[in-house]
């Protein structure tokens, strides 16, 4: 039998979740209204996995935000014009993420040219491959100010456009197997991947009452240029082979983790937040 705590305990859970449910079936119901409106800001868009999660969006019918540095422009104009190819609409704002203007300027420069901001993707990143007495405070700086400090940014003026808009949404950051797991040689990396994720668990339980959902994707051996340098550098220091390191032991291309994105941006997703979701064919088990 139940005591009576465990019936209150019960009844406060009952209500809880019985305002989800109408929370988000008023989600729902806005985004059966009007689909073609919903908005996706894609950090780090140019190329490798940020390219694939912003047309993978743009193919579940989201209009898309493109963020990348100045530098990345002839990239950017390619992401903008496949994605205007397939009818939707597109809003590029270039910048350093690390700078708190820049991602003001991409979230409201969304809001105003997009008409609203439904997800963030806190994707862009950099690595500095260096043994720990060879990384130099300027080389952890400028790791902690995109990947950190940018993600950071990311999450918070994201979430203060949706709490304005009361409508919920859905923030999503770049973690890595690096995040879950400390790796020679990539001390700065590993450290700020380890950081989204703490963010992630923190925004996840302040935000979830405004029905605003925060995961990350934590990459193991995606085919980016990134993976490239990495290579490139262990060769560098005499290494004969190159092993994924992984259960597969294979790579695999940026649309598996593009895939992994368009579901925690999807309605099905409403119940899976602070989480860290490996996407690295067996490197990490956690």
């Amino acid at each position: 039998m139940f005591s009576r705590t465990t019936i209150r305990m019960m009844s406060s859970s009952a209500r809880y979740y019985a305002s989800l449910t109408r929370h988000r079936t008023m989600s729902s119901s806005a985004s059966a209204a009007a689909p073609s409106n919903r908005v996706a800001v894609v950090t780090g868009a140019s190329r490798g996995i940020g390219r694939a999660i912003a047309l993978r969006l743009a193919r579940d019918g989201y209009n898309i935000a493109l963020n990348d540095l100045p530098s990345t422009t002839s990239g950017l104009d390619e992401v903008r014009e496949a994605i205007a190819a397939q009818g939707r609409q597109v809003f590029v704002s270039a910048g350093d993420i690390g700078q708190e203007e820049t991602v003001r300027n991409l979230v409201s420069g969304a809001v105003e040219e997009l008409g609203r901001v439904d997800v963030m993707v806190a994707n862009a990143g950099i690595a500095i491959i260096k043994p720990i007495l060879e990384t130099s405070v300027e080389d952890w700086d400028k790791t902690s100010n995109v990947n950190s400090r940018g993600v950071f940014l990311c999450y918070k003026l994201a979430a203060e456009q949706m709490i304005k808009q009361g409508r919920g949404g859905r923030i999503i950051g770049a973690s890595s197997v690096a995040g879950k797991k400390g790796m020679p040689y990539v001390a700065s990396y590993s450290a700020t991947k380890f950081s989204v994720r703490g963010l992630t668990h923190a925004a996840a339980q302040e935000w979830a009452k405004h029905g605003i959902n925060v995961n990350a994707y934590a990459p193991g051996p995606i085919e980016t240029d990134m993976l490239q340098y990495a290579i490139d550098v262990r060769i560098s220091r005499g290494a004969k082979e190159i092993d994924t390191g992984n259960a597969q032991n294979r790579s695999a291309p940026p649309d598996v983790i593009a895939s992994l994105v368009s579901y925690l941006a999807s309605e099905e997703a409403h119940f899976i937040t602070g989480q860290t979701i490996p996407v690295c064919g067996g490197v990490a088990f956690t």
